[in-house]
């Protein structure tokens, strides 16, 4: 779909509705407002915005039909704001399941959702139409459904009053999160971007890791980990600088479908990276109810493990499959850093405020307004008009598409919770697990997965955090754990076949075939795909607990991940064999999830490392015998 207006007085007016929206939220900022003004209003814009920015595509219409039709759904959005406003008083004082459902509430709540149904398809595909209609149904005709499923359905005034007169639905917590969070982060991604910061992280890495053991991919690794962190969407990051990465890793003797399954990982990991991570993590700290840099903060060990074993085993991988680390005049021939190091600043403005105290959207907001500044301490670095326009296009268009889509998932939580549904999947999964909790969290990791495939990540999040954490705490899982163990999940459904967003964006962008892009990306991902289990069983690893145990808690997620990287990479000196691949990986993935300091974790490390650092001496002799290494081909 295109993400421009095709027609100029389109154009112009999506430019229009954008800086109002900017404008609206920076009025936000500094005078709050109540929740049944404020959000319709973000609400509206945003769906006047996605509707401008995504045309309808129906080539086998006329020309002026389309137009219409996009002119007719502006105008609904436009009529629903103003529905808002007008009733803003009845609506906010009105007793819910007392006062009367008008009319005029019944055609508005309605257009509201074929409003939102539509944007989401727009912005995100079919795929989570489905979802929502299969929930609209649901809510609607729930009692011909057997068993637990069974519940006697809303009537048509209850569903309206539900999803959209109320902060229960459409107007809830997705589009509080939007409104008070996601918003401004958007805001300064697309400013960083705008100035140049994405095209400094790749320059960075370059310089930092071209030269070494399999440099491209490294490069690739740590500058799409620091954009994706900013950018917090996995497909865009991928798109943006997989076009840099990907030929680069190419040039160096890495397969096409590795070097776009490198990248795909990559940028999927930049959602579990702080200080930004995705947008699901804004929802997940509102539904949690604690401030973002909290999260922040405990998101960062397992990030870091998850890095540290990617480039580990990139690094492994390089030197069994011997790629060449790039040359000097290679690495000088990228653009030189020193010049624009000043662009750093951003992000660190950004840091400092989140660690000093400030809320996450006024450090969103004044690291955006640094980036207007920065660049101007040097002169080859002087932005203009033209990259000012533009973050003035990407911002509020990029907000608009996730804005609509995360609203539209309001319908989700609103007939899960008011119908029961989420206490009552909750007691099936623990019925179907037999109170077991690896039993319990095998069955929600595959469902996170499975709602993951074609979903963006914030709204698999959003869906599995209502389904399946209500299980996972009647386990006795402590809800932080719980929630991060959902969120890791579906973010890693980007790169997990068989429908792997990530995964099939960086295809496209490297030529690569689909498929084995996907396999090697999810191959690269497993260094950490039991990472969840490990704070499940450990809060230490999520920055819980006294400084000893964080610390213990950190070193062993660090040498267990390490160990699956020796494991995947199969070299310790020489190509190994899956002989010593196996158990080495092994000893890892229960070290991974053994509660740190434990028996089985001590013993499970020292089998795994001293497996590993024997084949590494092993591999010096020349008798070493076959069945533990890989032969030479």
């Amino acid at each position: 779909m295109s993400a421009e207006p095709q027609r100029s007085p389109a154009r112009s007016l999506a430019f229009i509705a954008g800086v109002a929206l900017i404008l609206f939220q920076g009025w936000l900022l500094f005078s709050p407002q109540q929740p049944l003004f404020e959000r319709p209003i973000h609400l509206g814009l945003a769906m006047v915005l996605l509707f401008l920015y995504r045309p309808l595509e129906a080539p086998h219409l006329p020309r002026g039909l389309r137009i219409a039709v996009d002119a007719i759904l502006i105008a609904a959005s436009v009529a629903v704001t103003a529905y808002y406003l007008i009733g803003f008083e009845r609506l906010t004082t009105r007793m819910e399941n007392v006062a009367p459902v008008l009319p005029v509430d019944i055609v508005a709540g309605i257009a509201l959702v074929l409003l939102l149904l539509e944007g989401a398809r727009r912005a995100v595909g079919m795929i989570l139409v489905w979802v929502l209609l299969a929930f609209i149904l649901y809510g609607f005709w729930g009692n011909l459904l057997p068993g637990w499923l069974s519940f006697s359905g809303f009537s048509l005034d209850a569903a309206v009053e539900i999803t959209t007169m109320t902060t229960a639905g459409v107007l809830g917590v997705t589009t509080s999160t939007s409104v008070s969070f996601i918003f401004y982060f958007i805001l300064f991604g697309a400013f960083y971007a705008a100035v140049g910061g994405g095209q400094l992280f790749i320059d960075l890495a370059i310089r930092a890791a071209g030269r070494a053991t399999g440099g491209t991919a490294k490069a690739a690794i740590i500058g799409s980990s620091l954009m994706g962190s900013i950018s917090g969407s996995a497909v865009a990051n991928v798109v943006s600088t997989g076009v840099f990465t990907i030929p680069l890793m190419k040039r160096t003797g890495i397969v096409d479908h590795r070097a776009a399954g490198i990248e795909a990982i990559a940028s999927t990991g930049g959602q579990l990276m702080p200080p930004v991570m995705g947008v699901a993590a804004f929802v997940m700290a509102e539904m949690l109810g604690i401030p973002y840099v909290e999260l922040a903060i405990a998101g960062l060990i397992p990030a870091i493990a998850f890095y540290l074993a990617l480039l580990l085993v990139v690094d492994l991988s390089a030197r069994r499959d011997g790629v060449r680390a790039m040359t000097a005049d290679e690495v000088a021939a990228t653009d030189p850093v020193l010049p624009r190091l000043h662009l750093i600043l951003p992000p660190l403005v950004l840091i400092a405020l989140l660690v000093s105290g400030y809320s996450a959207a006024y450090a969103a907001v004044i690291a955006s307004g640094s980036c207007l500044v920065v660049p101007f301490l040097r002169k080859g670095t002087w932005i203009g008009r033209k990259e000012l326009a533009e973050a003035l296009r990407e911002a509020p268009r990029q907000a608009a598409e996730v804005a609509v889509p995360i609203a539209a998932i309001g319908l989700v939580i609103a007939v899960a919770i008011q119908s029961n549904l989420a206490l009552k999947f909750a007691g099936s999964l623990l019925a179907l697990s037999d109170g077991s909790v690896y039993a319990s969290l095998g069955l929600a990791m595959v469902g996170c997965i499975v709602m993951g495939m074609g979903l963006p990540t914030v709204a698999a999040y959003i869906i599995g955090a209502v389904l399946f954490v209500p299980a996972l705490q009647d386990l006795g899982i402590a809800p932080l754990a719980a929630h991060f163990f959902i969120f890791y999940y579906c973010v890693l459904s980007m790169v997990t076949p068989p429908v792997a967003l990530a995964s099939f964006a960086a295809a496209a962008v490297g030529k690569a075939s689909t498929v084995r892009t996907s396999i090697s990306a999810f191959g690269l991902s497993l260094v950490a795909f039991f990472v969840p289990f490990a704070f499940v069983f450990d809060m230490g690893v999520l920055a819980q607990g006294d400084a000893g145990q964080i610390t213990l808690s950190a070193i062993g997620l660090l040498a267990s991940t390490s160990l699956w990287a020796v494991a995947f990479g199969g070299w310790c000196g020489r190509p190994l064999s899956w002989v010593s691949r196996a158990p080495i990986g092994l000893a890892g993935l229960i070290a991974v999830i053994a509660p740190s300091g434990s028996v089985t974790w001590l013993a499970a490390l020292a089998l795994g490392w001293g497996m590993a650092m024997a084949m590494a001496m092993l591999s010096r002799s020349r008798t070493v015998p076959m069945l533990f290494v890989k032969p030479a081909e």
